[in-house]
């Protein structure tokens, strides 16, 4: 499989207003935002995405659960592995895996 285990670039600092609408869903956010830090927290991420800690750990959950996102502990803390060949869940995007949609939004290909 093929998993991002690497820092690839820095996380950008959280929005001063989350816009009312945007082009990607939590979930998308939330996959970039480990995609991008791999040992990246949940209060981390909430921050970032701009939602709450409780559905970051819902929607980690449901990535964990449908296989793109593979979680392990490394000492206290949960280190993440994305999936990157895995397919969109959409039917309209079932062609292309997540490393598609991924690979722009970091700074090096996946």
């Amino acid at each position: 499989m093929g998993y991002a285990a690497v820092v690839v670039k820095q996380l950008v600092t959280a929005p001063s207003t989350v816009p009312s609408w945007t082009f990607l869903t939590n979930h998308a956010h939330v996959l970039v935002c480990i995609t991008q830090n791999p040992e990246v927290r949940l209060a981390e991420i909430a921050r970032l995405v701009g939602i709450g800690e409780r559905a970051v750990h819902s929607i980690v959950h449901d990535l964990v659960a449908a296989g793109y996102v593979v979680r392990s502990r490394r000492g206290r803390n949960n280190v993440y592995e994305v999936c990157l060949d895995r397919p969109l869940r959409h039917p309209l995007e079932a062609g292309h895996q997540i490393a598609d949609v991924f690979g722009p939004l970091t700074s090096t290909p996946l």
